[in-house]
């Protein structure tokens, strides 16, 4: 086989970009109510996209059909003509209250690892990269939020993903441990992981956004880059929740 047939057949066996994301006429209903009504989202490659909105606007709901884990009513989830959840091996989710092994910091990154068939040496390193070197032995259960919600993100960036979604990970954190998230978090887009955050806090937002969907009431109110959304919302639910104002 020559050397440029190796190197076309390497290429045909890379897996196809999770990217661009496309969401057409996502439906949710729970309990009877429409709690994603319509939901039409296009995210290409790159970047951090925040998703905002006021209680109950769906965007935990969103971030959890992105990621294949509800099924809707209707519409379509298409990681690049793949639906979820088929499309969820290539991706990572952290929530709010991460749940963790009954084990060490590091057995739980080892788990993931071995289970995943990734290199079992480097649990040291990511445990470091989040600050929690010297935590390795201590069991994940008696780690303070804060530290619980790294190892949580370090278990999540144990398995390479292309996309990782984050809902709401630094809700009830002090700012130390906000701002060390943070810049994980950052620091994984800047190697162009694809980030989805949700998250309540405007400043949050503010620092971290490339792009902001503003959910209001199921439905996406508005999606415009960080730059002119923050300034100029287009929306008239977008104004009030920036100003401070009650959004229903």
């Amino acid at each position: 086989m020559s050397d440029l047939t190796m190197d076309m057949a390497g290429i045909s066996d890379a897996p196809r970009p999770l990217l661009p994301l496309s969401v057409t006429g996502l439906r949710l209903s729970l309990g009877g109510d429409a709690v994603l009504d319509g939901i039409d989202l296009r995210l290409t490659a790159g970047g951090c996209t925040v998703v905002m909105g006021p209680n109950g606007a769906g965007k935990s709901l969103l971030l959890k059909a992105l990621h294949g884990l509800l099924t809707p009513d209707a519409g379509e989830v298409s990681w690049n003509g793949t639906r979820a959840p088929a499309a969820t091996a290539r991706q990572a989710l952290v929530f709010q209250t991460p749940v963790l092994l009954r084990r060490s910091a590091a057995q739980n990154l080892d788990f993931v690892l071995r289970a995943r068939g990734g290199d079992r040496g480097r649990v040291v390193e990511l445990l470091d990269h989040v600050g929690l070197a010297d935590k390795a032995r201590t069991p994940a259960r008696r780690l303070s939020g804060g530290e619980r919600q790294r190892l949580a993100l370090a278990r999540a960036l144990a398995t390479d993903p292309e996309v990782l979604l984050l809902d709401e990970p630094t809700a009830s954190l002090d700012p130390a441990s906000t701002l060390a998230i943070e810049r994980i978090v950052a620091e994984a887009r800047d190697r162009g992981m694809r980030i989805l955050f949700v998250t309540h806090d405007t400043g949050q937002a503010r620092r971290m956004a490339d792009d902001v969907v503003f959910l209001h009431r199921g439905r996406v109110a508005e999606h415009a880059p960080a730059d002119r959304f923050f300034p100029t919302p287009s929306s008239q639910p977008a104004r009030d929740f920036l100003a401070g104002r009650i959004v229903v």
